[in-house]
Parts: C-alpha cells; structure tokens; sequence
C-alpha cells in the first residue's frame, strides 16, 4: 500500500459546520511549503522514502551541512525534516512543493506528535490511580501504594510518580475534514498530539 505524508504545524482547534449541517470539533494544522529535500531510492540508501522540509529555518541557526543540503532541492535550510516511507517515489522529484490538496475531504491519517509535557508528576495524575481515605488517622493519601511482596525490589511494569508527557504519540484514523490548499492548512477532526505550534507528521491511515 502507498503511503501519503505532508509535515505541518499544529494552530490550535475550533469547529465547523458539516454540509449535514452536523457541528465538528476540528484541529488546525498549517501544511503550506513542503518541499521534498531528498529522495531515497533503495540502490542508493536501502529503502524507499522521501525526505520532506517544512518552515524555513533562519540562516543564522543553519549549520553548513544543511545549507549544503537544502541548496541540492534549491530552497532555504528547514526547522522541521521528517522522511516518508512506502511513498510511489516517480510522483516526486528533489525540490517538488507538497501542498495542502494531496489529502481530501473524507479521506483518514495518522497524525505523529510530541505530546504536552507536564515534568514529574504523582501515580494519581499521571496514571488516574485513587487515593487513599484523607482523614481518621489514614497515613496513605496520594501514594503509590504497596511495592509488592519482596525486599528490595520492585516489579517490572509498577506503576510509580515520575516524569509526564514529552512523548512522540501517534493518533490513528483521523479524518480530514478539509483540505484548504488556498489558505494552506488541512482541518483534521477531533485532537492531535502536542501543545499549539508544535510540529506534527500527517500520513495516511495504516488501518
């Protein structure tokens, strides 16, 4: 199976009215400006996917490896750099913009992102566990509880306080709700991964 992919930046959310006149929560991504950096061919590198670059980076941060690369697809050094696979690589050539319209309405994705940080949080916040009884002489409120039966160990897979958040999550079968290549953003109903304007991979649906 193919596999399409477009990068882009999360805006934030807001809601729109289908043409059943259903009301739809929708999440904001800006896709404008992919350009496809490289294009890896399985004689050359292994595999087949194409490397894609989005938002311009500012000269000054580029090192020149990367100005080196950029200038091969004849654009500006990118912030963002993340390589599709599975992609029918005679559709797309070194320097090739990728816009808003390879997806339609209707159509399902995948959405990759770094989820919200929250530090180091308790076992009650960070994995919904219950706390104990807060009065009558109680010593046990928001702990983790029992470590098990043994000395000086604990089990594999207990689950404890400890840092929250700051992964790269994936959420599957999102539907594009709308491809706005004249304003370069897609609508993708309900929630993505990650804070407002973070960076997020949008590829067709594995299921």
């Amino acid at each position: 199976m193919t596999t399409k992919g477009i990068l882009g930046k999360k805006v934030g959310m807001t809601q729109v009215f289908t043409e059943a006149g259903e009301l739809v929560p929708v999440t904001v991504v800006k896709v404008d400006a992919n350009v496809v950096m490289q294009v890896k061919t399985m004689e050359n590198d292994g595999y087949e996917a194409i490397q894609l670059g989005f938002e311009d980076q500012r000269p000054v941060a580029a090192n020149k490896p990367a100005k080196g690369h950029a200038d091969k697809a004849k654009t500006a050094p990118k912030r963002f750099v993340r390589e599709i696979r599975d992609v029918e690589l005679g559709e797309y050539n070194v320097g090739d913009e990728i816009k808003a319209d390879i997806f339609e309405a209707g159509e399902f994705v995948d959405v990759t992102g770094t989820s919200k940080g929250h530090g180091f949080a308790g076992s009650i916040k960070r994995n919904n566990q219950q706390r104990g009884p807060m009065a009558h002489g109680s010593r046990y409120h928001r702990r983790p509880g029992s470590m098990g039966s043994i000395i000086n160990r604990v089990f594999k897979g207990k689950l404890l306080p400890g840092r929250m958040g700051n992964k790269t999550v994936t959420i599957q079968n999102l539907e594009v709700v709308k491809a706005d290549t004249e304003n370069g953003v897609l609508l993708i109903k309900g929630n993505v991964p990650g804070a407002n304007k973070s960076y997020v991979t949008i590829k067709s649906t594995v299921k």
